[in-house]
């Protein structure tokens, strides 16, 4: 690839518009082609403030010529419907987590790209945060002595009653939408090689989908990784990784605003140390990130993807559910 990639948007939700868009906008790697919207109106309002293309339809996007690759910010259910006809058009794919909601048609659908030569990458933006390629490098380094156990959670206050994520057809729930989070960084840590070995889901009353739970998994040789998500809670982002020798504790863990002072706990021999990292842009790095996979510099980490998926499906084969919780409305 030489130049700018040039990228269409399939769909005007939330994510897109707060945060992707204004990325792409922003890259050097990055012009915006098109954005499509069932809505004519609405495709015709955001295409004018990023000065790109309007296009009413999902279809006429993959039609058009000039477009190199395509972000899929859907609702979860429709990420395989679109990311499948993209790819099969000869574009490039980066889509919202997770790519389905299937981790047979995952796979499926990351070897069709494979085939075909084409990226298909997740958008999973924290693991390209600098913060957390400097607590790798500690734990590598002995830090914390050798590694013994993962702690993470990620939960949001409750969201309206109308939000897409209390709906079952289309793939809502809080382990795909929050759930995820701890368990990339569990994957991200502890390797592909982690199992699971016990989970609990929870609905909130009322509600169709798992407001809420918790997992239990495992590596090989006993280090565990305890994970807790729910979107009927108070805030929390964090994660927690403990040695032999001390723990490392990170708040603020998965979703940073750009401007953020990364910070990291070192707690070892009864003293704590705070390391003060540079601000990074996790969404613009995540950008770079799928314009360097295009330019085959960096692959995107197919791998992971596709075992994080295996684990969300084990999960919600395997949990056990609990009662229901009391109905919490948004403040």
């Amino acid at each position: 690839m030489t130049g700018a990639l040039r990228v269409g948007v399939i769909g005007c939700a939330g994510i897109a518009v707060r945060r992707m868009l204004p990325a792409f906008a922003a890259s050097p790697d990055i012009e915006i082609a098109a954005v499509a919207s069932r809505d004519a109106g609405k495709a015709r309002q955001v295409a004018e403030r990023f000065g790109c293309r309007p296009v009413h339809g999902y279809d006429e996007l993959l039609e058009l010529d000039d477009v190199q690759a395509v972000y899929v910010p859907l609702p979860a259910a429709l990420h395989a419907e679109w990311t499948q006809a993209a790819l099969d058009t000869g574009r490039h794919v980066l889509a919202e987590k997770p790519v389905t909601t299937d981790h047979l048609r995952t796979g499926e659908l990351l070897q069709h790209a494979a085939t075909r030569g084409l990226v298909l990458m997740e958008n999973v933006m924290f693991v390209h945060h600098r913060r957390h390629s400097a607590v790798r490098r500690l734990v590598a380094e002995g830090a914390i002595g050798e590694l013994r156990a993962f702690q993470a959670a990620f939960t949001i206050p409750p969201l309206s009653d109308d939000d897409i994520r209390y709906d079952r057809e289309l793939g809502g729930g809080a382990l795909a939408d929050v759930g995820i989070y701890p368990l990339r960084a569990a994957l991200h840590f502890l390797g592909q090689d982690l199992g699971l070995v016990g989970a609990r889901l929870t609905r909130g009353a009322g509600r169709r989908v798992e407001t809420s739970g918790a997992a239990l998994l495992s590596t090989p040789v006993g280090v565990t990784a305890q994970i807790t998500f729910g979107m009927e809670h108070a805030y929390r982002s964090s994660y927690e990784l403990w040695g032999s020798e001390g723990t490392i504790t990170v708040d603020r863990a998965f979703t940073p605003p750009s401007d953020h002072v990364p910070v990291i706990g070192l707690h070892r021999g009864g003293k704590s140390e705070v390391i003060r990292l540079e601000p990074h842009d996790q969404v613009a790095a995540t950008v770079a990130a799928f314009a360097a996979a295009v330019r085959c510099e960096v692959p995107p980490d197919t791998g992971t993807t596709l075992r994080q998926a295996e684990l969300l499906d084990e999960i919600n084969r395997s949990a056990s559910y609990g009662a229901p919780t009391a109905a919490a409305g948004p403040e």
